[in-house]
């Protein structure tokens, strides 16, 4: 079970429930709460889906394509810096279409499982393993999940400003479980080369 903390802090903080409150509370403001449950169920649904399907087939999909995991997860570090750093400086990667009452897009995907989740779920299972890298999404799903429910409870407890400084202290970490990702992608090509 090693390395589980760190696989669940890396997919929660990419995942990033709390940053995504503000606009799951607005999405769903004048809802009955019945309504905002059922968004909550289906969004974490939408994003496991997903999210599993790639920590069970993403590395058979990268092997049909003939790419290097250590490529990818260099390629994934850098798209993760990106995102990490528009977290920081509070740059929007939200795009919302409208869809009716039915959340499951945009919030399951792209916002909770998009392509840092999917990134980050294939190198994990790379470092720690099927098994561990399952029982952190699955953690980190459920704690998605009670934030979600709790939404309107926690947004009003924090407010918008402490809501706007966990996003952005979350986009440092992000920035650097990146650079982890990136320095071990780029040894892994190099050391076997010296």
């Amino acid at each position: 079970m090693e390395g589980l903390l760190e696989a669940f802090v890396a997919l929660f903080v990419i995942m990033d429930p709390i940053g995504n409150l503000p606009l799951f509370i607005s999405l769903t403001k004048g809802m009955p709460i019945k309504e905002i449950k059922r968004n909550a169920d289906n969004s974490v649904f939408v994003a496991g889906v997903l999210l599993f399907v790639f920590l069970f087939i993403g590395v058979r999909i990268f092997e049909f394509f003939n790419i290097n995991l250590n490529s990818f997860q260099i390629a994934g570090g850098v798209v993760l810096l990106i995102m990490g750093i528009m977290y920081v400086f509070g740059t929007s990667l939200k795009f919302v279409k409208s869809h009716g009452s039915d959340l499951s897009v945009p919030i399951g995907t792209p916002l909770l499982t998009g392509p840092g989740v999917i990134t980050t779920t294939i190198i994990l299972v790379k470092e720690n393993g099927t098994l561990v890298t399952v029982i952190a999404a699955f953690l980190t799903l459920l704690a998605t999940w009670l934030i979600l429910l709790n939404s309107a409870r926690l947004y009003k407890m924090l407010g918008e400003h402490w809501i706007d400084v966990i996003s952005r202290i979350m986009g440092i970490i992000l920035a650097a479980i990146a650079v982890e990702f990136i320095t071990k992608g780029v040894l892994n090509i190099v050391v076997p080369l010296v």
